[in-house]
């Protein structure tokens, strides 16, 4: 997760130093953006897929994070192998303001971009133009999927939370965090991480363990839901979704309606 991650808890001193922010910037509208959080349910205890920034970025260095970033343009254009689920759509939907199909479909295909580009893993599906009989060029960042023969797919993929970056700051991002089963992995693009990437180590982790807690406090708001609702049984789209924002100086937990 890297821009995503902004989108976070704040201490109350950086509480108050966003306040002071607030009297010097105008106004900025969040950005669209999305994150992924990949889960492994075949142990006892369920697994997420965290990736370890470099030392020398300059935003959160050494951290583990969770692939992410803002919508592209290109993200309401692309072919996909299986369209979004209704019910993810209609749990997209809900919120202020309206949000559009097409908004709904780019931010999940900008979770599925985000995590092959960070991390090399790719959710797709086989599939072919049904009019020339070979799979729809795909190209820049996407040229992974093409070179596999998959478009991508984000039929597997479930809401857990929205967050919106405090008021105050250059760079604000509504973000949708979403997570997907590790079985969803359809591809693997070698040599994105490495010792000089953005990222220079994937791992998975147990919920719950050591690794974790050093992670963005909102990122852990994001976790602590995603764990409630593994604790229940297989991912459902009928739970309910948090959307953590912040009015006054503080954070707030509303459920999306």
């Amino acid at each position: 997760m890297t821009e995503a991650a902004q989108a976070g808890e704040e201490t109350e001193k950086e509480k108050v130093h966003d306040q002071k922010e607030a009297d010097h910037h105008p106004y900025f509208r969040p950005r669209d953006a999305a994150t992924l959080i990949l889960v492994d349910r075949s142990g006892g205890v369920p697994k997420v897929l965290v990736g370890k920034r470099h030392d020398k970025v300059v935003f959160m260095p050494g951290k583990f994070v969770f692939p992410g970033g803002r919508v592209d343009k290109a993200d309401y254009r692309v072919p996909v192998a299986a369209p979004i689920t209704p019910e993810l759509q209609a749990n997209l939907f809900k919120g202020s303001p309206k949000t559009e199909a097409s908004r709904a479909k780019s931010l999940a295909i900008a979770a599925i971009r985000e995590a092959c580009e960070e991390t090399g893993l790719c959710l797709g599906r086989k599939a072919q133009d049904k009019t020339e009989g070979k799979v729809p060029k795909l190209e820049g960042p996407w040229a992974p999927f093409a070179d596999a023969g998959l478009l991508p797919d984000p039929s597997g993929l479930f809401l857990i939370a929205r967050a919106i970056t405090p008021p105050g700051r250059v760079k604000r991002f509504d973000t949708r965090f979403f997570t997907a089963d590790a079985s969803a992995i359809t591809h693997r693009v070698e040599g994105v991480v490495h010792a000089d990437a953005e990222l220079v180590e994937l791992v998975w982790v147990e919920l719950g363990s050591k690794p974790l807690a050093d992670l963005h406090p909102m990122t852990r708001n994001v976790l602590n839901e995603l764990d409630k609702r593994l604790a229940t049984g297989p991912l459902c789209h009928d739970a309910p979704v948090p959307f953590f924002h912040f009015y006054g100086g503080k954070m707030q937990k509303d459920i999306l309606a």
